[in-house]
């Protein structure tokens, strides 16, 4: 894969502005072609322009001539993404989907690109990716995974190969997502009720005490609340692939099912006021529920 010199990234939010970026940065003479559904928005094609790469009107104008497409959109955009892409893609490219779905999904997008004759890497990203960017870590499955690892790597990302079956490594980030997510709800709920009757130190206090490593007398209570309340619509789609990553395997999605509400509400609660999280920053989860509650 040393002949690669044009790559193209789908969608523009947090992790393909990030890829876009950085790697116009670290490799100037690669040809970076982005292109976002939102096509006459001001703010997408300023990303672009930021980032010093060029924006296409299509997908297939994107799609063409590039041997790396990178999907990193929404869950709820995921398999969109990929249908439209097949219509254009062709032998020796390489769709690296990246989005936070269920295996399902993704082996359903898998048999939409493979079918068009394209080649399709399950890739899940395994942490934020800020502030690690390039270096978050990311786990691949497919059968090509082991030569686009190697290509990612001298890229400068962080990936390994967990196995050379779509949606293994999509299953380890949908069960994580279940316990990180799931965690950030929890939080929300409990520190809301603790404010509303005045005792959020003390369980604070206690919870610290139980788990002292975590930081809950510190800034990991800000941190996990203010996930929710940047991305909280994005982590709600995610949430929803997460249930249907258990419904698939017959495991009750109870609790994941709330963590989609909760995740949701909270974003929903915020436009109700009025509020983006740039009104929130720097971010406090005591002076953000109080806002809620006015």
């Amino acid at each position: 894969m040393n002949n690669i010199t044009r790559i193209t990234l789908i969608g523009l939010g947090e992790v393909g502005t990030i890829l876009a970026t950085d790697l116009k940065q670290h490799h100037p003479a690669l040809e970076i072609v982005a292109f976002d559904k939102q096509t006459d928005s001001d703010v997408i094609r300023q990303r672009a322009r930021a980032a010093g790469v060029r924006f296409a009107e299509s997908v297939q104008e994107a799609t063409e001539g590039s041997l790396i497409i990178f999907s990193a959109v929404t869950a709820a955009e995921s398999l969109n993404v990929a249908t439209a892409v097949a219509q254009h893609i062709g032998p020796q490219q390489l769709f690296l989907d990246l989005n936070s779905v269920s295996p399902h999904t993704k082996r359903a997008a898998m048999a939409e690109i493979e079918q068009a004759g394209g080649n399709y890497i399950d890739v899940a990203v395994m942490a934020p990716y800020p502030p690690a960017r390039l270096k978050t870590p990311l786990l691949l499955g497919g059968i090509h995974a082991r030569a686009v690892s190697e290509w990612l790597n001298e890229q400068g990302f962080n990936s390994k190969v967990h196995s050379n079956v779509v949606g293994e490594a999509s299953a380890i980030k949908m069960c994580r997502s279940v316990m990180i997510k799931g965690l950030e709800a929890l939080t929300a709920e409990c520190l809301s009720a603790a404010r509303q009757y005045g005792v959020e130190n003390e369980v604070l206090a206690s919870l610290h005490a139980s788990f002292p490593s975590l930081g809950w007398d510190a800034q990991f209570p800000h941190y996990l609340i203010s996930r929710i309340a940047e991305h909280g619509k994005r982590r709600a789609e995610e949430m929803r692939e997460v249930v249907k990553t258990l419904e698939d395997v017959g495991v009750a999605p109870d609790m994941s099912s709330g963590t989609v509400l909760a995740q949701q509400g909270l974003v929903d609660a915020l436009a109700a006021k009025g509020l983006r999280y740039s009104d929130l920053e720097p971010f406090d989860w005591g002076k953000t529920v109080d806002l809620l509650r006015k």
